[in-house]
């Protein structure tokens, strides 16, 4: 399986392009979308552009997203909403948590972070795919290049279940991949000029994460 992943698109028209050009030359199964898609007005012609991409889309809200994204979510057929959800696709079932509560130079989930974090535990196993906007503190985190500002939720979520992949982004500074423990976590941002992350999934168990230029 092939997934496209991207975080942080905050609902500039110039980056919803670039995502539609990057499926149409990678072919993905899946585009993922990690939050922060809408900026905190208009949100409705970002979700359109995403309903009309040709490939399935998943999606979780992030901390640009107003409430009202969540419902538009519901309107569309084309973007499955991910938030304490389960998504099959191809065979690998997909989980996200939306949200996030800008802490200065830590993240939370959300408000009731613990609830969301074991429902969310409930829902994952050692084949699952984890979409948080968030990254896990500590890892793929760093702004300014000198504090974390991951989630300490999400970090224990993950040493308690060990989902094969943890999506994420957020942290506009850090996209890239990194393993921890038995998770590959990727910062698929596209915030820095980036594009988003392709991961593929192999039959073999393996994983392999490209990190795509503009």
């Amino acid at each position: 399986m092939l997934i496209y992943a991207v975080a942080d698109i905050h609902g500039k028209p110039e980056r919803l392009s670039l995502i539609r050009k990057k499926i149409n030359d990678t072919a993905p199964d899946v585009l993922v979308v990690a939050g922060d898609i809408t900026g905190y007005i208009r949100p409705v012609p970002t979700i359109e552009a995403l309903n009309n991409m040709p490939v399935p889309v998943i999606a979780v809200r992030g901390n640009t997203d107003m409430p009202i994204v969540e419902k538009l979510f519901k309107k569309y057929t084309n973007i499955s909403h991910a938030h304490l959800n389960k998504i099959l696709i191809k065979n690998r079932w997909f989980t996200g948590m939306s949200g996030t509560v800008p802490v200065p130079f830590r993240s939370r989930i959300r408000l009731m972070e613990k609830k969301v974090l074991k429902k969310a535990g409930a829902l994952l196993d050692k084949r699952s795919i984890l979409i948080a906007h968030p990254p896990p503190w500590g890892i793929l985190d760093h702004v300014f290049g000198r504090f974390h500002a991951g989630s300490m939720g999400l970090l224990k979520l993950l040493k308690e279940t060990e989902p094969a992949l943890c999506i994420c982004g957020h942290i506009h500074e850090a996209p890239g991949s990194e393993v921890f423990r038995k998770t590959l976590v990727v910062n698929c941002s596209i915030g820095r000029g980036g594009a988003g992350s392709l991961i593929e999934l192999r039959e073999d168990g393996t994983v392999n994460v490209t990190g795509i230029g503009r």
